[in-house]
């Protein structure tokens, strides 16, 4: 649980200024949330690694994305740095984080850059930058990182949506939790654009296209929103958590528990993602349901798509559950009137399968179960599914 949210407005480096508003102590993991490329959370790490290294912290660099930056490169001077590991991969030479080598050195502190970044083939044992930090973590290496809004799981299909950009690399939100601090950096759609300009995000061949595109100011409007709204959701939490151990008598709403009712069909995945977004908005607990009428294992691909969606639920901080039953809505009813579940998420249309399993209208049957039963439901759109 995030013990601290802190909210900093980084000046543009284009103007030289310095970063200002650091916390005046770090937590163990510390993250510096992006909301948007170019915003500054990079520079902001780099600032909060000189801070705890004046004051005697043991502190170096991990892996810092500087982007040709002269700014952030600026900013690097004067930080150890642990010798990057040089992977060879389709014919060229890539540097990756060489997570061994920081961990031989254990300082105090790593600095780590982009934790949604995707490691090369054979850099090492884990996929994903993320998984390397909290082996550190696990190793008693302090961590400060920096993460994009965009990146995170519950609010990637967002912004795929808003801006028709492929966000490719996410993180699970239970990453972002996991941190003792979140820190803002912000940034109006103003200044990025003319940082944009300035060259102190993309290479100029690619500012036209950013700037038509992802970097619009509704675009860069509606990130900084989500970003805002993921900031409040952690405050909420932890004035719940404050007011339950130290002011019982105070009454805080209770947020509940979401189910997704889920199949084989292709698409599912989609409805965890969406239910796993609603239920990190309202601090809500998440249950996955697969209902079969049958104990026999789905045969080829279905059972692939199963195995698949099991594996994301840790990551989606839910809990699976599969039933045998009939009659599929009334046993997602029952388990739901039996486990204090509040809302519901299907999907809709011939691609989830209920339709198939219920005859008819599936969203329609479980939308009049539900509501005799005092539940919300929310359908997740076919074109959505059918795009995954």
């Amino acid at each position: 649980m995030t013990a601290a949210i802190l909210a900093a407005s980084v000046p543009d480096p284009a103007a030289g200024a310095e970063v200002t508003g650091s916390a005046e102590t770090a937590g163990r993991f510390r993250i510096y949330l992006g909301v948007a490329p170019g915003a500054g959370k990079t520079v902001a790490m780099l600032g909060e690694g000189h801070r705890q290294q004046q004051q005697g912290g043991d502190v170096v660099v991990g892996f810092v994305e500087c982007h040709g930056r002269l700014v952030t490169e600026a900013r690097a001077a004067g930080l150890e740095n642990v010798p990057r590991k040089v992977v060879e991969y389709r014919g060229g030479r890539f540097e990756e984080m060489d997570l061994d080598a920081v961990l031989r050195r254990h300082p105090q502190v790593a600095l780590v850059d982009e934790l949604a970044h995707t490691n090369l083939p054979g850099s090492g044992r884990h996929a994903k930058r993320w998984e390397d930090v909290l082996e550190l973590l696990d190793a008693g290496i302090g961590i400060v990182a920096t993460v994009n809004i965009q990146h995170l799981e519950s609010v990637a299909d967002t912004v795929e949506r808003i801006t028709r950009a492929r966000v490719r690399e996410r993180v699970p939100d239970r990453v972002v939790r996991r941190a003792d601090q979140i820190e803002l950096v912000d940034s109006s759609p103003e200044q990025l654009r003319r940082r944009m300009l300035h060259g102190n995000v993309y290479p100029a061949d690619q500012v036209p296209g950013a700037l038509a595109h992802f970097f619009r100011p509704d675009n860069l409007t509606v990130l900084r929103e989500l970003a805002l709204r993921f900031l409040a959701d952690e405050t909420g939490a932890e004035l719940s958590s404050y007011l339950a151990r130290y002011q019982p008598g105070v009454p805080w709403p209770a947020a509940g528990r979401i189910l997704a009712a889920v199949s084989a069909a292709a698409g599912a995945d989609v409805i965890i993602r969406r239910a796993s977004q609603l239920a990190a908005l309202t601090g809500a607990g998440l249950d996955i349901v697969h209902v079969t009428s049958d104990a026999a294992a789905a045969p080829g691909p279905a059972g692939d798509r199963l195995g698949s969606l099991r594996r994301a639920v840790p990551d989606a901080g839910a809990c699976w559950h599969e039933l045998e039953a009939g009659d599929p809505a009334g046993a997602l009813i029952d388990f739901a009137r039996g486990h204090g579940i509040t809302q519901i998420v299907i999907g809709s249309g011939p691609c989830s399968r209920w339709g198939d399993l219920l005859g008819g209208s599936a969203a329609s049957r479980i939308s009049r179960l539900a509501a005799r039963a005092g539940l919300d439901v929310h359908i997740v759109a076919r074109r959505q599914l059918v795009r995954s």
